[in-house]
């Protein structure tokens, strides 16, 4: 029998749903904050971008994560008791899959509205962190628990201002944890499995940066930000292999999570300014190359950043500074290209969260707007720009409201949320 291989495809392509990329994690696939898919909007329709579905929630901080076919996402409620919720939803239509809650009264913690870390698939594991320590492994399908952890209690949590709020990271069966535990236990990783612990690092106070992992002298090595340092240790079994102190002047607010380009490792701070660190390569050290503050938050130097996570490339960063100015840095010195205004408002803590995908960066701003726009040394190059959610009041009560959450970006579409409703909307050329 002859087969007709051109219908058979056109017929697959008919039936079968087109495969895209997921973001299984903080910051993507692979924490860079990098956007791989192709066939992606280079300008926004007249009518603005087509909006697939939207779904209720309540309020929160954390982002979307995206995988195998379903999106997930934390939040909070007050009423009539005080819960925070996951959440699973249908990629394609909004549908809601599973939902778990928990009693989780907020004690000692600002910024109330709603849970922090993004969820973390891995292996049809979904692993949820609250803002006060409880950590869930789910089945990812189905929302059964796997296995739980009242971090809180269990390790003695010194609570930071803002609550746990990095989001775990997955190292082959290891799942690690800034937790700011008493007794080492700043840093720890559990089993995958069955939520043992593994290992346990670092007498720190927990800051709120989310871990990376890196390669350095032909090693695995995760870089963790605390409250006290920036630190790089062995994932297999929790050995510090360097330690840099880094005690903030005021209090631990370091939120962004370092980038790293080549031998160069960066990080940014709200009050304690911009770190570049040498990341040696004959054995898994580190030397600092620049430290520059300014004179105060409002009178920055070089890029001091609070929500927002830079862009390191090679020769040059871009980022967004404490009240919203763009910025393009040298890296070799940490001098200022240029500065742009216009990309969100010049407000205290006003943000924006960067996602490079090919020659072109996404850009979302604190507004709810999604920006297409090129960066370069010369210049913010804006393409085009569309309002895809509104900014609500949970996240910050002041000027009218903010969306600082940081999107998911998958099967080319974005997926957004604020504090009433997680928006799907199609990014598809």
């Amino acid at each position: 029998m002859r087969i007709n291989w051109l219908l058979l495809g056109a017929c697959l392509a008919i039936v079968s749903p087109a495969l895209g990329d997921d973001w299984p994690q903080w910051r993507g696939e692979n924490r860079d904050g990098v956007w791989r898919e192709d066939r992606i909007l280079r300008k926004f329709p007249a009518e603005g971008p087509e909006v697939k579905w939207r779904a209720p929630i309540g309020s929160g901080y954390s982002g979307p994560t995206v995988a195998a076919g379903k999106v997930y996402v934390t939040d909070r409620l007050v009423e009539p008791k005080q819960i925070e919720r996951v959440h699973c939803f249908d990629e394609r239509s909004g549908e809601k899959l599973w939902s778990h809650e928990y009693d989780c009264p907020y004690v000692g913690v600002g910024y109330q509205a709603g849970p922090r870390a993004s969820v973390t698939i891995d292996n049809g594991s979904a692993f949820a962190l609250g803002t006060m320590g409880n950590l869930f492994c789910f089945d990812a399908a189905s929302g059964a628990i796997l296995w739980q952890r009242d971090l809180n209690t269990e390790l003695k949590i010194r609570m930071p201002d803002w609550g746990i709020a990095a989001a775990p990271l997955v190292y082959r069966d290891r799942l690690i944890l800034q937790i700011g535990g008493a007794d080492g236990a700043c840093i720890v990783a559990l089993n995958t499995k069955t939520g043992a612990e593994e290992w346990r690092a670092l007498d720190d106070r927990a800051g709120y940066s989310a871990p990376i992992l890196i390669k350095q002298a032909g090693e695995d090595v995760v870089v963790c930000w605390t409250g006290d340092s920036v630190a790089g240790i062995d994932p297999k079994n929790g050995k510090v292999f360097w330690r840099f102190a880094w005690p903030p002047r005021n209090m631990p607010i370091g939120i962004s999570t370092p980038v790293v380009q080549g031998d160069r490792l960066f990080l940014t701070d709200f009050y304690d300014g911009a770190l570049m660190l040498r990341l040696h390569q004959n054995k898994p050290t580190v030397e600092k190359v620049w430290l520059r503050v300014g004179r105060s938050e409002r009178d920055t130097d070089a890029l001091q950043s609070i929500i927002s996570t830079p862009v390191f490339l090679p020769g040059v960063i871009y980022g967004c500074d404490s009240h919203g100015e763009l910025r393009c840095l040298d890296p070799q010195t940490g001098d200022r290209i240029w500065t742009d205004l216009t990309a969100t408002p010049p407000n205290r803590w006003s943000n924006i969260h960067f996602v490079q995908n090919g020659p072109l960066f996404w850009l979302f701003n604190e507004m709810g707007e999604l920006i297409i726009a090129k960066l370069s040394k010369q210049g913010f190059d804006e393409i085009d720009r569309a309002k895809i959610i509104e900014p609500t009041t949970a996240q910050l009560s002041r000027r009218g409201g903010v969306t600082w959450a940081h999107p998911a970006f998958a099967g080319r579409h974005v997926f957004v949320r604020n504090d009433q409703e997680i928006v799907c909307v199609s990014l598809k050329r």
